[in-house]
Order: C-alpha cells, then sequence, then structure tokens
C-alpha cells in the first residue's frame, strides 16, 4: 500500500504541496496588497523576496536560530520597502520604474553578499505534522506544515479585520482611494504611503526567509522562481482582499506542486512540463483579467496602474 497508493496519493500530495509552495505567495501577496491599498504599486518585491532569502539563512547560520533568520529577513524587505517608498515619493519619479530597478538592484546585492553562504547549512524552520492520524509516511510528509503558514493565515484575517473595523484601516484606504480626499481629512499620504510600503517589504521579507529556511530550504541565487513578481498578478485575481489572497496564494502553491506530486508518485515522463504550471497560470489570470474594467474592480484610485 505505502507503495501504490494511487489517485489518493497524488491528491495529499497536491494538497501538501500546494501549502508549501503557497506560503511565500501568501506573505508576498499580502505585502504588496497593504502597498498597493496605499495607492502605490511595488514591482521590486521580487528583489526583496530574494534578499530576504539570503539575509533570513545568513543570520540563521551565525546565529543558529531560524527565528532570528525570519526578524533579520524582516527588517532587510522593510529597509527595501522604505528606500522604495522614499525614492517614490519624489515628484515625478514613476513607481514602476523604480520598482524595476529596487528589483534588479535586490537581486545583485543578494548575490554578492549571498555567496559565503550557498555552502553553510541553516537550521531549519519548525513545522507541525498534521498527518499524525497516517501510518502512511507519505501521509506524514505532505501533511507537515510550517509555522509560517499558519501565522500567515492569521496574519490575513488580521490585515482584513484591521482595514475593515479600525482606524488604521480606514486612513491606508482613504490615503490609496484619493489623495486630496485625505489631505482634506488632515492626513500627510506621503509618510503613510511610505510606512505601508515599507510593511510590505517586510511580509516580502519573511516570505523569502520560508524559501531558504524551509522550502527549498537552502540559499541559492536561484531561490524565488519569479514569486516575487507573480504576486503582483495574485493581488489583481484577489481583488485586494487578504482573504482572498489566501485561496489565490493556495491555488498558485497547487499549480506549482503539480510537477513535484507527479515525481513523487512515480510518473517520471513530461511531469517537468507541470513545472510551468504557475507561470501559465499567471499568464492566463492576466489575460483573463485583461478588461480595465473587470481588471481593475475593487482597485484604490490612486493606484499607479488606474491610470
Amino acid at each position: 500500500m505505502e507503495g501504490d497508493l494511487g489517485l489518493w496519493s497524488i491528491l495529499v500530495a497536491i494538497v501538501g504541496g500546494a501549502i508549501r509552495v503557497s506560503t511565500p505567495f501568501l506573505f508576498v501577496s499580502l505585502g504588496e496588497l497593504l502597498t498597493e491599498r496605499s495607492g502605490r504599486i511595488n514591482l521590486g518585491l521580487e528583489g526583496t523576496l530574494v534578499f530576504g532569502a539570503m539575509s533570513g539563512y545568513a543570520f540563521a547560520y551565525l546565529t543558529g536560530s531560524a527565528w532570528v533568520g525570519v526578524g533579520a529577513a524582516a527588517v532587510a524587505g522593510a529597509a527595501f520597502g522604505l528606500l522604495h517608498g522614499v525614492i517614490c515619493s519624489i515628484p515625478c519619479v514613476n513607481d514602476i520604474a523604480i520598482g524595476i530597478a529596487m528589483m534588479l538592484f535586490g537581486l545583485g546585492m543578494a548575490f554578492y553578499f549571498g555567496k559565503p553562504f550557498i555552502q553553510p547549512v541553516a537550521p531549519d524552520l519548525p513545522s507541525i505534522s498534521f498527518g499524525w492520524w497516517s501510518d502512511i509516511p507519505q501521509v506524514q510528509a505532505a501533511l507537515n506544515v510550517n509555522v509560517l503558514f499558519l501565522i500567515g493565515l492569521v496574519l490575513a484575517v488580521a490585515i482584513a479585520w484591521m482595514l475593515r473595523t479600525t482606524r488604521v484601516g480606514l486612513i491606508l484606504r482613504v490615503v490609496g482611494d484619493s489623495t486630496d480626499a485625505a489631505r482634506a481629512m488632515g492626513l500627510r499620504p506621503v509618510p503613510i504611503r511610505i510606512a505601508a510600503t515599507a510593511a510590505g517589504g517586510a511580509l516580502a521579507g519573511i516570505g523569502g526567509a520560508y524559501l531558504s529556511l524551509y522550502y527549498p530550504g537552502s540559499w541559492n541565487e536561484g531561490i524565488s522562481s519569479g514569486q516575487g513578481l507573480m504576486a503582483v498578478a495574485l493581488v489583481i485575481f484577489a481583488r485586494w482582499n487578504p482573504i482572498a489572497c489566501i485561496w489565490a496564494a493556495l491555488l498558485f502553491g497547487g499549480a506549482g506542486a503539480l510537477g513535484p506530486a507527479l515525481q513523487s508518485v512515480g510518473v517520471t515522463s513530461g511531469y517537468y512540463l507541470f513545472y510551468a504550471a504557475p507561470y501559465v497560470l499567471t499568464l492566463g489570470l492576466l489575460i483573463a483579467t485583461s478588461s480595465p474594467n473587470r481588471a481593475m474592480a475593487g482597485a484604490p484610485g490612486e493606484l499607479s496602474i488606474t491610470k
């Protein structure tokens, strides 16, 4: 039975893989959601994600604590977000162009400072076994859920509650919808957007730490595979809703888990084609939502891509 689990094995592998692969998507998309809710778009999160992965791995290795690595990744991501926010606050500066520049800057910095940490082994983040009820090793392995995924779920609910019911959420929504209305209320949009961009960068950094400290669990220069850029499409697909980001992240994670799931059950012919599923899904979603009326439904009024 352990050797041939058939369809049941594939489904369990996809579910477990979707949870593992979706975690960085969840953190990066929540970070981008906070940034875009303030009226700014950050295309530099790919660089932030990779630099966060490098910083988290380096500090975890140097201190012997994976959680110190997560904290370092959050600080590094916040620093990148803060820099992005400050530059974009300069008049006549384009958010999208700066985002691309920050992405290249983050990738270059990560590759430069991360070379000494490619070989050393850092401690892993802990996980919780939700497969204790099964005697099948494949099920137990598939249902090992990292703590950061559970934290991401709680964070998504907390952000949704914050945006809907708190003063901070109201301020963020007002600034994102109308700069003039925000100023009429006595608010200062520029520092609020900088703070939101820094917070979004911190979450992206944590998503990077998950990649290097849990899955795949090592530091190398190609660790992200474009997940920071795909998160922007994910936020649009989720209609700027934190709860919807959970399901969208799991959808992207499930697409990313198809290839490994097929390989784990012995499918050796053509399984590698399914590794392209997340990119095909991203392209399909962008095409499906290419109508200006549908794609921007629910978007903040001050968002750069709406103008």
